[in-house]
């Protein structure tokens, strides 16, 4: 009886070992089980932290990837702009010879020319005003014709460094032609500087970088279709064989492009001399033909150019609404009608216009930049015609504020200058190499559908 009484002790002590045991047991579990449950929250936080790090800089590097023109879009944000163009050689991420950038040679310097010429235009007269007062012209450096002031000064367009930092901003633009404003040796306008004298040096500077030039003929003394086939035979003798003169495939055939501007001032007749292949003095088929670009600004031009026997068409001015051919929305209808007359259409974009420096009563015509925005317009318009080539208007026309060349904040006596702030002084040369990029990736398409 004792023993079992014992045992039942021991048995009963066992037990309540056990017990306690078991509560340890469960209480230390229970401790672990919270403990593990913190830590799993830890662990997730931390998961999510690292998280958004690693998309922050995924972020980054699609931004940059973008922002720089390694990817397709268009990017209006000042982080395209964050670098200005110091260096002496800049390689462009892309660059098209069916890109053609309207570009002015008509800049005098007293540095290095003796005089001024150009940046010290008077101001114009209003056509419509029969005794307006006659204006002082500017008197640079301080004072000159534009609304804006290049970076570079009022340089020379003769100054060999002002011709390499050129070419290496057009270069960097992505457009790979100039269509340099040119008169024939002899035959300037009242009032226009010969340019005829630095072709050579443009082409040599455009050769350096890689870029091509063509010639945009502006009204010249005694224009008509004989005179205008001596001009062509003079370009071609003259400059035909340097490795920088551009020229374009069409119809099967290497021939050099021109623009002629204002071409609707003279008669269908007398361009069709030129242009016809049954003209009196006709280019066609020889050594000296080409293709010809007329000026479409008013509807009616369409009519004119086709009975000259142009080859085609382009818009120039960089004001939407100033004439049916510079009207973004018309471009559609243009294109249409061009390919009807198989003509080449080739659209005119540009950043915007301002010319009351030199025109004081002109300020209903000026478009205002709006950081790029309009520019992105003029382009969109473009692009949704799609257009073989491309024109841009201009590179440095500084008298109608057309200029992408890169421009800075300046004030005189009571005058302040315009400038392209918030954004960077280069921003219209990367807006523009965007824009390239987006135009060869479409010609690219249509030839793979085609």
């Amino acid at each position: 009886m004792h023993n079992l009484i014992a045992l039942t002790g021991i048995q009963q002590l066992c037990l309540n070992e056990m017990q306690k045991n078991m509560q340890m047991l469960k209480s230390k579990t229970l401790l672990e089980h919270k403990f593990s449950l913190r830590m799993k929250r830890k662990y997730m936080i931390f998961l999510f932290i690292r998280a958004i790090i690693i998309l922050s800089f995924i972020s980054f590097i699609g931004f940059t990837y973008y922002t720089y023109g390694l990817g397709n879009k268009i990017i209006l944000e000042e982080t395209i702009v964050g670098q200005n163009l110091s260096q002496e050689e800049i390689t462009p991420l892309v660059i098209s010879s069916n890109v053609h950038i309207f570009y002015y040679p008509w800049y005098k310097s007293e540095i290095f020319d003796g005089r001024y010429g150009h940046w010290n235009h008077r101001m114009l007269p209003n056509w419509k005003v029969k005794y307006e007062r006659v204006q002082p012209p500017h008197k640079p450096p301080d004072d000159i014709g534009s609304n804006f002031y290049p970076k570079l000064g009022p340089y020379s367009s003769s100054d060999p460094k002002v011709l390499n930092k050129h070419m290496e901003q057009i270069k960097y633009s992505g457009a790979g032609v100039l269509a340099v404003s040119w008169y024939p040796p002899n035959l300037e306008l009242e009032n226009e500087e010969p340019v005829d004298n630095i072709m050579l040096k443009i082409l040599d500077s455009a050769q350096n970088k890689s870029l091509q030039v063509t010639f945009h003929i502006e009204p010249f003394k005694n224009r008509s279709g004989e005179n205008i086939v001596k001009v062509i035979k003079y370009i071609i003798d003259t400059y035909g064989s340097h490795k920088a003169f551009y020229r374009t495939l069409y119809n099967g055939k290497l021939l050099p492009l021109y623009y002629l501007y204002d071409s609707y001032q003279i008669s269908s007749f007398e361009w069709s001399k030129a242009l016809s292949h049954e003209g009196q003095f006709s280019l066609r088929n020889s050594k000296y033909d080409g293709i010809f670009l007329g000026l479409l600004a008013r509807q009616d031009h369409m009519n004119h150019l086709a009975a000259s026997n142009f080859d085609g068409f382009y818009t120039y001015f960089a004001i939407d609404g100033f004439e049916y051919g510079s009207t973004f929305r018309n471009w559609a209808l243009i294109s249409a009608e061009a390919k009807k007359l198989k003509l080449i259409f080739i659209p005119s974009i540009g950043p915007g216009y301002v010319d009351t420096r030199i025109r004081p009563w002109n300020d209903r015509n000026t478009r205002k930049r709006s950081n790029g925005q309009y520019y992105r317009a003029a382009f969109l318009a473009a692009l949704e015609v799609k257009p073989k080539f491309l024109s841009i208007t201009s590179f440095n026309e500084w008298h109608e504020g057309t200029q992408i060349e890169p421009a800075v904040p300046k004030t005189f006596g009571n005058y302040r200058y315009e400038d392209y702030l918030p954004r960077s002084e280069d921003f219209y040369l990367r807006l523009t190499q965007s824009f390239v990029k987006e135009f060869i990736q479409q010609l690219n398409n249509s030839r793979q559908i085609g």
